[in-house]
C-alpha cells in the first residue's frame, strides 16, 4: 500500500473532528461490547460515568461531543442487546434444547464447507430461518441457524432458498440460534440471484485458471483473490501462521484495496474522471463483496480496505482518521458481534497503525533511501506493531519474522492477486487468456509460499510471551514506545540502518530460549492441533516419539524447541491421520530408530505411507514386549489380546507403559471403553503417575479405570474449536474432582511433565 509523504498533515482546524469520530467509533465498541457481555448493574455505572464526565466538562464543544459520544454507544449497545435476545429467545433457540423436528424455509448466507470427521465428511453451512414450523405451530421469524448436512449437500450454493426438514439442537456459538441438522436433500424453492450466480461462476474460473499450477500454489491463489482456502494444506497454513502472513489467506483489507486499487487505475487508463471514479470504487466495493461473499468478516475487510484507499488520497490521515470512526460505527450497527471478534480488533488496529503510523515513518526513512522501499517497511512495520499485542494476547507468542517475510512478500501478492482475478474473469469468455493469467499467478503464490516457509524456518520466528495482564500490558508500552521514538529515530541514516540490522540478526542468528526446556523434563505432549504428538526424554538430543500428529509443521517446532536431533523409537499407535500425517516432517533433518506400529493396517492407504517413509523398517510389537531406549523404558500392555477387530482402529491402538527417572507414563491412543475395560480387566491394580487421556478426552471413557489408574497429572491433546467436543466435560470433570491436575494442549499449548527430584511439575507454554 503506499501513501503519498503528505498523507500524514492534516490541517490544524481538522485535528479535533479527526479525534471526535474515532472516538464515536470507540464509543460504539463499548457500547456493543456493554449490549452483548455487560451485566445490568455495569450498564448503569456506565450511564453514571457519563452524567458525571457531563458535569465536569467545562467546554459547550466538548460537552456536545460527550453527548454524542454516549448516543452512539446507546444506540449500539440497544441494538446489540435486541439483536442478542432476539436470538437467544426465539421460536428456534427455545425448540433447540428439546432436539425438536422442525420444517423450516431458509436462505443459504454462507458457502458449503466440508468439515472431515473420523468417519464421514459433513458440510456445514450458515443459513438465515425465515420460517419455522414445529409441532403443529408455525413462526415468522428471522433466525440465523448453523446447518450440518450429509456430503451431498456440497453443491448447494449460497442465496438459495429452500425448504428443509431435520431437527434441530443447541447451539455453540452467540451469533447463531440453533444448529440444524437436515434429514435427506433440500426441497429449493427459489434459486440464487444472478448476482450471486455471477460472483459464483467468477470463483469457480478463479480455480479453473490455476487448475494447471503447481501444488499448493494453486490453492493459494483463489485464497488471495476472495479468501477461498479449500485444499491448501494444514502445513501451509501453519508456515504463514508462524511467519505472521495468515492475514493473506482470509480476506482482508488487502485484498480489497488491490482488487479496486486496480480497477481505478484500468478506469483512469480508459479516461474515467471526478465523481465517475467514486462510481467506479463503489461499483469495485460491491463487486468484491460479491465475490468473496457477504459474510461478517468480508464485510468489515471491505470496510477497512475502503478506509485504506481513502488514507491515500490528499489529507489522507485527517480523511483516513475520520472514515475509520464512520466505518466502525457503521460495522458495529450491522454487526454487534463483531465487537468481541479478534478478526475485527485486528483489522481497525492493523488499519490504525497504517493510517497514523507509516506516512510519518515513510517520510523519515525517505531523508535516506527511495520513497517506495520506505513505505514498503514501514507500512508492514506500523500495521505488525499496533497489532502486536492483541497477537500476544492469542497465541503468546510475538512475531520477529512478521515484518520481514511481508516486506518480502509484499510485491507478489498484488501481481498474484490481481492476476487470478484477471484469470478468472478472463475464463469466462477465453479459456486459454484465462489459463496464461493463471499461471502467472501461480508463479507469484509459489513464491510467496516459499517465502512462509523460509520465514517459519528461522531458528526464532517468535518469542514466547505470556498472556496475563502483567506481561500484556507491560508489551503495550513497549509498543507505544516504540511507535513515540521510531520516527524520530529512523530519521538518520545510522540509527536507521542499526534498526533494521538489530531485527535482522535477531531473526537469522540462533538464541537461546531461556527456560525452555526446563531441566529434568521427561514427557512433552506437544501442541499439534486435533491430535496426538509426544515426546519421552531418551537422554540429550533424543526422544522417544509416541504418535507424530496431523499434516502441520507444529511437532517439528515443538521437537526443535525440545533439542530433539534424533527419535531412538517411534511407537505409532494407530494409523488414524491425526496420529500418523506429520511423520514425514518430523523424521525430515533427524536419525530415526525402530518405528513400532498397531497390528491393525487402516486405513489401508495411511500404513502403506507409513512403509514408504520409514522405508519398511517398522514392525507389530509383540503383547507385553519390553523395550528400552536410554532413559526411557517401554512395555506394551494392550491392545490385549484378541481385541484387535478389523474395520476398529482406536480399540486397536498400542497402549504403552512408560517409565521415565521413574515417572510411569500411560500412553493410551485412542483406546475407547471396550478396550479400556480389558485393559482394567488385564492389569488389576495399574497405578500410574501421568496419564495421557484417551482419545482426546472423548465422553466415550470407562471412568472407572481411568480414575483407577490414580494419576497425578493427566493431559488431552485436542484441538482448539474442534468439530468433535473434545475434551468432554465428563471425561476432564471427575479426573479434576479427584484430585488429578488436568491440562489440554488446545489452551496450555506445549505441556512439559518435570520431575525436579521431590515432585512432578508441569510446564506449559500457553
Amino acid at each position: 500500500m503506499s501513501l503519498p509523504l503528505d498523507a500524514a498533515r492534516p490541517a490544524d482546524d481538522d485535528i479535533a473532528a479527526d479525534l471526535r469520530m474515532p472516538a464515536a467509533g470507540l464509543a460504539a465498541w463499548v457500547g456493543g461490547l456493554g449490549g452483548l457481555l455487560a451485566p445490568v448493574p455495569a450498564v448503569l455505572g456506565a450511564v453514571a460515568l457519563t452524567l458525571v464526565a457531563l458535569r465536569l466538562v467545562g467546554s459547550a464543544r466538548l460537552r456536545r461531543s460527550v453527548v454524542a459520544w454516549f448516543l452512539v454507544a446507546l444506540a449500539v449497545g440497544s441494538c446489540a442487546w435486541l439483536r442478542d435476545l432476539a436470538v437467544r429467545e426465539g421460536p428456534a433457540a427455545e425448540l433447540a434444547p428439546t432436539r425438536a423436528a422442525v420444517e423450516v424455509r431458509m436462505t443459504v448466507t454462507s458457502d458449503p464447507r466440508p468439515v472431515q470427521g473420523q468417519f464421514a465428511t459433513s458440510i456445514t453451512m450458515r443459513a438465515d430461518v425465515t420460517r419455522l414450523t414445529s409441532r403443529g405451530t408455525s413462526y415468522e421469524v428471522h433466525t440465523p441457524v448453523l446447518v450440518i448436512a450429509e456430503e451431498s449437500w456440497s453443491e448447494v450454493e449460497l442465496g438459495t432458498t429452500m425448504v428443509v426438514s431435520g431437527r434441530l439442537g443447541p447451539a455453540d456459538g452467540h451469533d447463531v440460534a440453533a444448529v440444524l441438522v437436515p434429514w435427506g436433500g433440500p426441497t429449493v424453492v427459489e434459486p440464487p440471484s444472478m448476482m450471486w450466480h455471477g460472483a459464483g461462476a467468477v470463483r469457480r474460473s478463479i480455480r479453473t485458471s490455476v487448475a494447471a499450477g503447481p501444488s499448493p500454489a494453486r490453492d493459494l491463489v483463489p485464497a488471495l483473490v476472495d479468501g477461498d482456502d479449500q485444499g491448501l494444506p494444514e502445513q501451509v497454513k501453519e508456515e504463514f501462521r508462524v511467519s505472521g502472513l495468515t492475514h493473506l489467506l482470509a480476506v482482508s483489507g488487502t485484498n480489497l484495496t488491490l482488487v479496486v486499487g486496480f480497477l481505478l487505475v484500468v478506469g483512469r487508463w480508459c479516461g474515467v474522471r471526478g465523481r465517475w471514479q467514486y462510481l467506479l470504487g463503489a461499483v469495485g466495493i460491491i463487486g468484491f463483496v460479491l465475490l468473496a461473499r457477504t459474510e461478517p468478516s468480508v464485510v468489515r475487510a471491505a470496510a477497512m480496505g475502503t478506509v485504506a484507499l481513502i488514507g491515500m488520497g490528499t489529507n489522507g490521515t485527517g480523511r483516513g482518521v475520520r472514515a475509520m470512526g464512520v466505518a466502525v460505527v457503521g460495522l458495529l450497527l450491522l454487526d454487534p458481534w463483531l465487537a468481541t471478534t479478534v478478526g475485527f480488533a485486528l483489522s481497525v488496529l492493523a488499519t490504525s497503525g497504517i493510517l497514523l503510523l507509516s506516512p510519518a515513518w515513510s517520510r523519515a526513512l525517505a531523508h535516506w533511501m527511495p520513497l517506495w522501499m520506505a513505505q514498503a517497511l514501514a507500512v508492514p512495520t506500523a500495521a505488525q506493531l499496533a497489532c502486536t499485542p492483541v497477537v500476544a494476547a492469542i497465541s503468546g507468542q510475538v512475531s520477529l519474522v512478521a515484518v520481514l517475510a511481508n516486506l518480502a512478500a509484499g510485491p507478489l501478492v498484488a501481481p498474484a492477486t490481481v492476476c487470478g482475478l484477471l484469470g478468472g474473469l478472463a475464463g469466462l469468455v477465453w479459456g486459454s487468456a484465462g489459463r496464461t493469467c493463471g499461471w502467472v499467478a501461480c508463479q507469484c503464490a509459489r513464491a510467496i509460499i516459499a517465502i512462509a516457509d523460509r520465514a517459519a524456518g528461522t531458528s526464532l520466528p517468535a518469542v514466547e510471551w505470556g498472556t496475563g495482564w502483567l506481561p500484556l500490558a507491560l508489551l503495550t508500552v513497549l509498543c507505544l514506545a516504540l511507535a513515540l521514538v521510531l520516527g524520530p529515530l529512523l530519521t538518520r541514516r545510522t540509527p536507521g540502518i542499526a534498526c533494521v540490522t538489530v531485527m535482522v540478526v535477531v531473526v537469522l542468528v540462533p538464541l537461546p530460549s531461556p527456560g525452555w526446556p526446563p531441566d529434568g523434563w521427561v514427557m512433552a505432549v506437544c501442541s499439534v492441533g486435533q491430535g496426538d504428538g509426544i515426546a519421552l526424554n531418551a537422554g540429550p538430543g533424543r526422544a522417544v516419539l509416541v504418535d507424530a500428529g496431523p499434516e502441520s509443521a507444529d511437532l517439528d517446532h515443538c521437537l526443535d524447541r525440545l533439542g530433539v536431533e534424533e527419535l531412538s523409537l517411534v511407537v505409532l499407535t494407530h494409523f488414524h491421520a491425526d496420529h500418523v500425517d506429520g511423520l514425514a516432517e518430523v523424521m525430515s533433518g533427524r536419525r530415526v530408530g525402530e518405528v513400532l506400529v498397531s497390528a491393525l493396517p487402516e486405513p489401508a492407504a495411511r500404513a502403506v505411507a507409513v512403509q514408504a517413509e520409514t522405508a519398511g523398517r517398522t514392525r507389530v510389537p509383540a503383547y507385553g514386549e519390553v523395550v528400552q531406549v536410554g532413559a526411557v523404558r517401554l512395555q506394551v500392555i494392550g491392545p490385549v489380546p484378541g481385541t484387535v477387530v478389523a474395520d476398529d482402529p482406536n480399540n486397536s491402538s498400542l497402549v504403552v507403559l512408560a517409565e521415565v527417572h521413574g515417572v510411569s507414563i500411560l500412553l493410551t491412543g485412542d483406546v475407547e471403553p471396550d478396550g479400556q475395560s480389558r485393559l482394567a480387566a488385564a492389569h488389576p491394580g495399574l497405578r500410574v503417575d501421568v496419564l495421557k487421556i484417551p482419545h482426546h478426552g472423548s465422553r466415550f471413557q470407562d471412568m472407572e479405570f481411568l480414575l483407577g489408574l490414580h494419576p497425578a497429572v493427566a493431559i488431552a491433546s485436542v484441538g482448539a474449536d474442534n468439530d468433535y467436543g473434545h475434551p468432554a466435560a465428563s471425561t476432564m470433570g471427575p479426573l479434576r474432582d479427584s484430585g488429578t491436575k488436568v491440562f489440554r494442549t488446545d489452551r496450555d499449548g506445549d505441556v512439559l511433565v518435570v520431575d525436579d527430584g521431590d515432585q512432578l511439575r508441569v510446564r506449559a507454554r500457553g
